[in-house]
């Protein structure tokens, strides 16, 4: 629908500036940041009416703990005037002073650590800082699910201690689980990547990790890593025993945002604001969907962040269609909040209605309980009295948010002597935290490039070091941490970490700043590059290249970035090591080539502890392990228009696709592409070479009826088969460390349909384009991080569930499993002695799909 102009004023009101966004909370509330706020969330009221159902406003129905979930959220609904009801609906929930019910902050930010992005987190009080872990592209690149949990773990706690003393709330909105679609978005540093199998594994553990529940993992040291302070962290809660009764416990609420197919900020003449991504169902199925579908419904998320774009025309917020996928189909229990201001921009921005009522009206009956920013609380009222708004409408919204807090145990009462009440600042900043922080940057490090095994260096031949580079002596907050960063405890640079390995180390910044707008500094970094027996040059990109809001316009470093590095590789005694900072890809392309920088490494942003980290790894303290989570194109890409959404290629009108599924163009580094100081050696164990589908579906039978030939491939619809789970297989794997020195890595196992191969295509093996186009190129269905000793073996054991993982999405968006031949294939990882990668000889299996013979 045309929408009316905005006037002036209610562009002004609704988009302040972020750090605005901020601290207006705090200042409508008539408190500081400093001060807890007596909401437990930045909330306002006294210190005394902090928690509801404590003496003497303890007797109400809702505070009765024996009672189920949705019957204590009911009961607080029906206690609520219309009035008191709206200025719920805000992430600034005001307080209803006389149930008890203080004021509340729903926005609170715990990406890789407690930051204060959002009101609800503060610093400053007796927490002044908190645990910067990696950046999520750089814990993705670890391939670790248990690294993953462990991490979203400990930053619970350091939450949960938080909240005790008001500097944070319960609720919080992470993770982001967006597809890394292009290599230019300026937020894909907090996405775990390009692959949906690997962002939906990523949202699980997160999520389980984060809120308490799921089934224990052991820590990294194979020990428990589940009690703190003397508390159980974990409530044991997996996703599968979540009760009809409103769901578990909650030690913490996680929030799976953007939804859905949100990846562009600021690129040409599109904004955010006012994208209409245009998906097809093909593309939405398998590549945007899955990993909410998996956060939601196998991670168990208690929240759902709705985006700004529009989908196919219709804003995210008020798509009725998209968000009640989530309860319908997913099973999601919890609440769906918007974007920030993202109401408003359905009549203000996208002009999509005519008035600010009827954004209001849109997003409620669509399902968005809370509103981040104060549409709800200014129109629903009039909304209401305008008829497009039933108060019903408003009801529901309430008890799927009360439901939430009651989970948490908001409503039971004073939680100090309850099972997370004693965490404190003395569990923030702890030696085991910094420890795994230090243990996820090792993991996530990734070695792009080892000229004939230039690293590691030996600190023992290393009289004088010259570490050079703007960004290699920062240790500020977003330069170690990207966005989404809080106050570290205690940040170090890579120059500190580097100059505990030497005996003399120096520094040259070469450039002003990242952006590099001039060679002023360059003669200086010259001169001690010449001095020094080894040189380390930190390169890369930071937050004023990529960042909320903001997308880059080229993958190539900024400004005389390169020229500095390819000065100072020509003037150093010995090639150069180049390390690279940031979390999109680049196309050094000439580093690459170039025989005088000898090895790359890619460290993104490795948290408070990287430091260390990439000084173990250059001296030879760490085998890095590390693979990229995305593919690192040419700068030539920056020609395909941003806001195609389409993955698949278009030969027709030039369009290459998108990540490793579907592009066909050249890369600079691909998908999975990491060296390592070791050679390994792979092979197939155990795998199967045939699944059989029996006849017919029908009760205890997995099978189902054979469809087509399409495009002459025979093939059955996975929703139409009786038990998937059935057809289920394990893959073993073996791998031997043949180097010299201890390593870990992970095992990437990946598929390829090769059966109705056109015989023009037959002998190179390729993927055929089945049912009317569409097939990957090869996709990721499985990996596990090993651990091998010089000399030793491993086995990985990773189960294939041939639905899931071998199925593909046809253009009508069902997805298909077809008969024939699928190939697997692990990836393997180079020892890196070679001038440049060279194309590995993957191990593969292939095995064969049948119908049954019945048929």
């Amino acid at each position: 629908m045309p929408a009316a102009t905005p006037a002036p004023w209610q562009r002004r009101l609704v988009f302040v500036p972020f750090f605005l966004l901020t601290i207006l909370p705090w200042v409508a509330a008539g408190v500081t940041p400093q001060d807890g706020g007596g909401g437990g969330a930045g909330g306002g009221g006294s210190q005394e009416s902090r928690f509801p159902c404590t003496p003497p406003q303890n007797s109400y129905l809702f505070c009765n703990t024996s009672l189920p979930v949705p019957v204590r959220a009911r009961a607080i609904v029906a206690q609520l005037l219309l009035d008191e009801k709206i200025q719920l609906l805000s992430d600034k929930a005001a307080a209803v002073r006389r149930l008890g019910l203080p004021a509340y902050e729903w926005w609170s930010e715990s990406l890789h650590g407690l930051a204060p992005n959002g009101p609800g987190v503060k610093f400053g009080g007796p927490v002044p800082a908190a645990t910067v872990f990696p950046q999520v592209i750089v814990q993705a690149a670890a391939f670790n699910r248990t690294l993953w949990r462990e991490v979203a773990g400990a930053v619970a706690v350091e939450a949960r201690a938080m909240y005790n003393v008001g500097q944070a709330g319960l609720t919080f909105w992470a993770p982001n689980v967006n597809i890394f679609r292009d290599p230019r978005w300026g937020r894909g540093q907090e996405t775990p990547g390009e692959d949906p199998m690997l962002t939906s594994s990523f949202a699980v553990e997160y999520v389980q990790g984060f809120q308490g529940e799921g089934p224990p993992r052991t820590g990294l040291d194979g020990a428990g890593a589940d009690v703190v302070n003397g508390e159980k962290r974990s409530l044991r809660s997996a996703p599968s025993d979540r009760a009809g009764d409103g769901g578990s416990p909650l030690m913490l609420s996680a929030c799976c945002k953007h939804y859905t197919a949100y990846d562009l900020e600021s690129w040409g003449n599109f904004s955010r604001y006012s994208f209409n991504a245009q998906v097809t169902e093909q593309d939405m199925r398998d590549t945007y969907q899955p990993p909410f579908q998996s956060c939601i419904r196998d991670g168990g998320a208690s929240c759902l962040m709705c985006s700004y774009n529009a989908v196919n025309g219709v804003p995210a917020c008020a798509s009725r269609e998209l968000l009640q996928i989530a309860r319908e189909q997913w099973g999601f229990q919890g609440y769906i909040a918007s974007d920030c201001n993202a109401v408003a921009t359905i009549f203000e921005y996208q002009g999509y209605v005519g008035t600010p009522e009827d954004a209001v009206a849109d997003a409620l009956k669509a399902g968005v309980d809370i509103n981040c920013g104060g549409y709800y609380t200014t129109y629903t009222a009039s909304a209401i009295t305008q008829g497009k708004v039933q108060k019903t409408d408003v009801d529901r919204a309430l008890v799927n948010l009360f439901s939430v807090q009651l989970r948490l145990g908001l409503f039971d009462g004073d939680p100090t002597n309850k099972q997370f009440g004693r965490l404190g600042p003395q569990d923030v900043c702890t030696a085991e935290h910094r420890r795994l922080a230090l243990e996820a940057a090792r993991q996530g490090i990734v070695l792009l490039k080892n000229n004939k095994g230039f690293l590691p260096l030996k600190a023992s031949n290393v009289t004088s070091l010259a570490v050079i580079g703007p960004a290699a002596k920062s240790s500020n907050s977003t330069t170690i941490g990207g966005g989404y960063t809080g106050t570290p405890c205690n940040p170090k640079s890579i120059y500190d970490g580097l100059q505990a390995f030497v005996r003399q180390a120096s520094f040259a910044s070469g450039c002003l700043d990242v952006p590099c707008v001039d060679d002023h500094g360059f003669d200086e970094a010259v001169r001690i590059a010449r001095e020094a027996d080894a040189v380390v040059v930190v390169a890369g990109i930071d937050l004023t290249q990529e960042n909320e809001d903001h997308d880059r316009v080229s993958l190539l470093l900024p400004g005389k970035q390169a020229d500095l590095v390819s000065a100072v590789a020509a003037a150093s005694k010995l090639p150069i090591v180049l390390v690279l900072m940031g979390g999109g890809p680049l196309d050094i392309s000439f580093a690459k080539k170039n025989l005088r920088v000898g090895s790359i490494l890619w460290v993104g942003y490795p948290g408070e502890a990287g430091e260390q980290a990439v000084a173990e790894a250059i001296f030879g303290q760490l085998n890095p392990g590390g693979r990229l989570p995305l593919t690192w194109y040419p700068e030539s890409f920056t020609d395909v228009p941003m806001n195609d959404m389409h993955m698949r290629p278009d030969p027709s009108r030039g369009y290459p696709g998108r990540t490793y599924r579907f592009y066909t163009g050249e890369v600079v580094y691909g998908f999975g592409h990491g060296l390592s100081y070791s050679k390994y050696s792979y092979k197939f164990v155990s795998a199967p070479n045939k699944v059989i589908l029996p006849a017919r579906a029908g009760e205890g039978n997995p099978g189902a009826a054979v469809t087509g030939p399409r495009d002459g491939v025979e093939f059955v619809y996975v929703d139409k088969i009786g038990s998937c789970e059935a057809l289920r297989f394990p893959v073993v794997v073996s791998v031997v460390n043949q180097g010299e020195m201890d390593g870990s890595h992970a095992i990437l196992l990946f598929s390829t349909t090769t059966s109705g191969v056109s015989p023009s295509t037959a002998g190179a093996r390729k993927p055929r384009q089945q049912m009317g186009g569409g097939a990957p190129q090869r996709q990721l269905i499985g990996f596990q991080r090993v651990h091998t000793a010089r000399g030793g073996a491993a086995t990985a054991e990773i189960v294939v569930d041939p639905c899931k993982h071998l199925s593909t999405v046809d253009k009508g968006g069902r997805r298909v499993l077809s008969l024939g031949e699928h190939t697997l294939s692990l990836s393997t990882m180079l020892q890196g002695w070679e001038e440049e990668a060279l194309e590995p000889s993957n191990p593969q299996h292939t095995l064969l799909i049948e119908a049954s013979s019945l048929l």
